[in-house]
């Protein structure tokens, strides 16, 4: 979160739309970071510096529509940066797509043996329905910080929570996902893939 968000975004509805790259130079890394998440586990990411500047385009066409009064700004750029990336993941898994000869090539040589992709799938979906069957507020602090990896006077202030919340929140979500993953791990399910 850049400390002057609000004063930024109406200087920019004001007219000086050249502050938008303050916004991008405060975002970018984590946004960055946000989206080759998504795309790696599909192996496009090729993609990710496409899908930052969609974002960032989507952001500034549309920062008119923006409310502070009502969202954060950068959950507004992150909930608009996460489905730019399903709209891309949905068209690229359309056989009619066309992917060019380097991403081609690129994701040839990661093929993996059948054992492996579908371990790797079967791990992604079990965490993923873990992560998924989380309470609200644990599953969206436990996502701002192992995934966008923000400290957690950051997700404190994104949350508009105490510190000391994100922490007893955090503790409870992990502790929960231990439960529910523990039988995979001890069955060597997911072998490789403990932290």
């Amino acid at each position: 979160m850049c400390d002057r968000d609000q004063a930024i975004i109406r200087a920019i509805k004001d007219g000086q739309v050249d502050r938008f790259a303050d916004l991008i130079e405060c975002y970018e890394p984590r946004l960055r970071q946000f989206i080759r998440q998504y795309l790696t586990a599909y192996r496009l990411d090729d993609l990710v510096d496409d899908m930052v500047q969609e974002t960032f385009l989507k952001a500034f066409n549309h920062l008119h529509n923006f409310r502070d009064d009502e969202a954060a700004f950068s959950t507004w750029l992150y909930t608009i940066a996460r489905n730019t990336v399903l709209s891309e993941l949905r068209r690229s898994r359309n056989y009619d797509v066309q992917l060019d000869d380097h991403l081609t090539e690129r994701l040839r040589s990661q093929i993996r043996t059948p054992e492996q992709t579908v371990l790797i799938g079967e791990t992604t979906a079990v965490v993923r329905q873990a992560i998924m069957s989380l309470p609200a507020r644990q599953r969206r602090a436990l996502v701002l910080r192992e995934y966008e990896e923000l400290e957690y006077k950051d997700i404190a202030d994104r949350l508009g929570l105490t510190v000391s919340s994100v922490k007893s929140l955090l503790f409870r979500a992990r502790s929960a996902l231990k439960a529910k993953l523990e039988p995979y791990i001890t069955d060597g399910a997911m072998e490789g893939n403990e932290r």
